[in-house]
């Protein structure tokens, strides 16, 4: 096998399995119950709050675990609005952000709010001077991505958060930063974010654990009520084993963020050089800045048939995001060709990933060309 759609999601580590598994056969208790059982529970979700933390480089009163990184999305944007709508009635997002921000953002826009989708740069990342072109002293909310997740370009966030404060917009800046997690350096710090959403199943972790970064200064109020958990800001019984896994996971990418990025752009490089062979028809779609994610087109293909084919010899890519059907909202944002568009698929790295995997998709690639060119 040889997986090669780790954008979409990524094979837990065994040590995270092995935390979700404690969690589940002898941490089992409920973390909100005064019990031992429950303490036990109850410190491994605290472990997993300073784990990711750390790997964040914020403190652990700042990050608040969810169910996703969609469910953070949506509270950083439906909420973070609500809280700034007596100053202003503006909000930004681009155009290229997931399905997770664009959505809550339109349902904004049907509230009244003047909501600006941003067309990004032609890689997918964010044009700056769009964005200062669309500020002005009523914007009251920004979301962008810091890693476009079709495109693996990297967003100038620091940049954009300098831009809002020389405007004089009051707007709190929230950065989706499911992909770019351990995966590029930052700091919600150092790029100015006020909220900053990642996700465990991204990086190593279990499916059904995300969390939101709150700054210290900022307040939402919740988007899910009920019983008060944390820090009576996201209300549900803690999901202790994803936590756990998803806190695992963040101590291993932290430990070993240098090697993982070098060895995940070492690969990238060399899928680069070898796709290039493959036809004259291969062409990157943008030019790669993370180093985990390219997206190609093999023209005359269509990605959805390519991606069947690739999947039944063992090779496994997708055709951009794995939680949408249709055809990509980044690559026509960014004014990319249709007959492009429907042959885009997307290669995307773990730290597992070896040039031996290319290689596979190569030789694959190269019975494609030769099999399909006929299916458009």
């Amino acid at each position: 096998m040889h997986y090669l759609d780790n954008a979409a999601t990524t094979a837990v580590y065994p040590e995270a399995a092995a935390a979700a598994m404690r969690a589940m056969t002898e941490a089992f208790g409920n973390p909100s119950s005064v019990h031992r059982m429950g303490r036990e529970a109850a410190a491994m979700v605290a472990d997993a709050r300073s784990n990711v933390a750390s790997a964040l480089g914020c403190e652990p009163s700042e990050v608040f675990f969810t169910s996703s990184g969609t469910e953070a999305n949506n509270w950083a944007i439906l909420r973070g609005a609500a809280a700034m709508k007596r100053r202003g009635n503006r909000i930004i997002v681009s155009a290229a952000e997931h399905s997770s921000v664009l959505e809550p953002a339109r349902e904004l826009a049907a509230l009244g709010f003047d909501v600006v989708f941003l067309p990004p740069a032609k890689n997918g990342a964010l044009d700056k001077e769009t964005f200062g072109n669309a500020l002005n002293d009523g914007t009251i909310l920004v979301s962008l991505m810091l890693v476009n997740n079709e495109t693996g370009a990297v967003s100038d966030i620091s940049a954009a958060a300098r831009m809002i404060r020389e405007s004089g917009a009051p707007a709190m800046l929230h950065c989706d930063a499911v992909q770019g997690f351990l995966k590029v350096g930052f700091k919600p710090q150092t790029i100015g974010a006020d909220f900053v959403t990642v996700s465990a199943h991204k990086i190593g972790g279990c499916k059904g654990a995300g969390a939101l970064y709150i700054k210290k200064s900022r307040r939402l109020t919740p988007l899910i009520h009920g019983g008060g958990q944390e820090n009576r800001l996201r209300s549900g019984t803690e999901a202790v084993p994803a936590i756990a896994a998803f806190g695992e996971a963040a101590k291993i990418g932290l430990q070993r963020f240098a090697a993982n990025t070098a060895k995940m752009r070492g690969v990238l490089e060399y899928a680069r050089t070898a796709l290039s062979a493959v036809t004259p028809a291969y062409a990157p779609v943008a030019e790669p800045e993370a180093p985990h994610i390219l997206c190609v087109s093999v023209a005359g293909m269509a990605g959805e048939v390519l991606v069947r084919y690739l999947g039944d010899r063992g090779v496994f890519v997708s055709t951009g995001a794995a939680c949408s059907k249709k055809r990509s909202h980044v690559l026509e944002s960014m004014g990319v060709p249709v007959k492009m568009i429907d042959s885009a698929i997307r290669i995307s790295l773990s730290p597992e990933s070896e040039t031996d995997d290319i290689d596979a998709l190569i030789v694959a690639l190269k019975s494609a060309v030769q099999d399909l060119a006929h299916i458009r």
